[in-house]
């Protein structure tokens, strides 16, 4: 069984109840599902950076990722609707449960000067969404193959009513949070 999961199901259900004493068990928030994207401007005049950065995130999450396409054509960034300008990955199930644990105990902590990772990032539905400046950190990415530092946003979507909830939820996950 995968060690997230195993923890959620005995500690992290009686801590939530205990905490915000839900009558039920069903009650008790659940994960249910992490987006991880990559935009690319660049990828207009650059078609290759787009087939770097699907190779690179396909790496880090174990899964094929979507090619994001533009919705509206802005002329002011040179954007026609349609172009293909990033692309994503919705994980859910084992893969999103073994990469948050590989996300909260592996790759943050090997941030540079690492102090954990904003609170206010809660959207006020219980999903919490933050960005990586780059996707070296991750231990599956070879440094000497990368074309180019890419960023990436991730976000991590729950069942939970509220923020604090919410927050409460996801710290005993093991997320890295400080207090703002």
């Amino acid at each position: 069984m995968i060690r997230l999961r195993e923890k959620y199901e005995k500690e992290i259900i009686s801590r939530m109840q205990e905490k915000f004493q839900y009558k039920n068990i069903n009650m008790v928030p659940k994960l249910e599902k992490v987006v991880v994207s990559i935009g690319l401007g660049e990828a207009l005049q650059n078609p290759k950076a787009l087939e770097s950065a699907v190779k690179d995130l396909s790496q880090i999450v174990g899964q094929a990722p979507v090619v994001t396409k533009a919705k509206k054509s802005i002329a002011a960034f040179k954007l026609r609707a349609g172009s293909k300008i990033g692309c994503k990955v919705t994980l859910r199930g084992a893969r999103m449960y073994t990469f948050l644990d590989k996300l909260f105990n592996v790759v943050l902590p090997r941030i540079r000067d690492f102090r954990g990772i904003s609170s206010k990032s809660f959207d006020g539905r219980g999903n919490y969404a933050f960005g990586l400046k780059e996707q070296t950190i991750f231990p599956e990415i070879e440094y000497d193959k990368v074309d180019k530092v890419r960023g990436m946003d991730i976000n991590i979507v729950t069942t939970a009513k509220t923020d604090e909830e919410a927050r409460y939820f996801i710290k005993l996950l093991g997320c890295p949070l400080k207090e703002n």
